[in-house]
């Protein structure tokens, strides 16, 4: 795997990717396509599609959309969505996404500046990657291997990530 294939896989919706104008459904696919059409491991791969907006309104995944527009806030939070639903349930995103959603809906959570330092996070873990990655080719060229190693540590990640939903959020 090359430099520009890490990249590739860690693609995110940055706030400058954003409009500042509410969107249609249409127009949030659109935008998610665009965005992370990089990211897939093939053209049938789907990204999102309005029903999965409508379960992620049902589930109450992010809050109420007014007048069949979704603003910077709910493109956010899909985006967060987006970047979760690989490693977690829709039941853990919930409770992952719950306090984001309180803290939005009390005007008690500037949610651009919440994502802002998650980005931030994500420059700094994929620059940790990059140097894992490097660690494991000069370890071992069997591709076998290094398949079996990188799974293995997304599962310590994903476990962690769990035990802290488990001890953190479900109060």
């Amino acid at each position: 795997m090359t430099r520009s294939d890490d990249t590739r896989h860690d693609r995110q919706l940055q706030l400058a990717d954003i409009p500042n104008i509410d969107l249609y459904m249409d127009q949030v696919i659109q935008l998610f396509e665009r965005t992370f059409e990089e990211t897939t491991r093939n053209t049938d791969e789907t990204i999102l599609t309005k029903t999965m907006i409508n379960n992620y309104a049902k589930k109450k995944l992010f809050f109420p959309v007014t007048n069949k527009k979704y603003t910077k806030e709910h493109l956010i939070l899909i985006s967060l969505i987006y970047q979760l639903k690989s490693s977690f349930s829709i039941n853990d995103i919930k409770t992952i996404l719950t306090p984001l959603n309180e803290g939005i809906e009390q005007n008690q959570l500037d949610l651009e500046d919440f994502y802002r330092t998650y980005l931030e996070l994500t420059k700094r873990n994929t620059a940790r990657f990059v140097t894992e990655q490097d660690a494991l080719t000069a370890s071992t060229t069997d591709p076998l291997e290094q398949i079996l190693a990188l799974a293995h540590m997304s599962n310590l990640y994903r476990r962690a990530a769990e035990q802290l939903i488990d001890t953190q959020l479900k109060k």
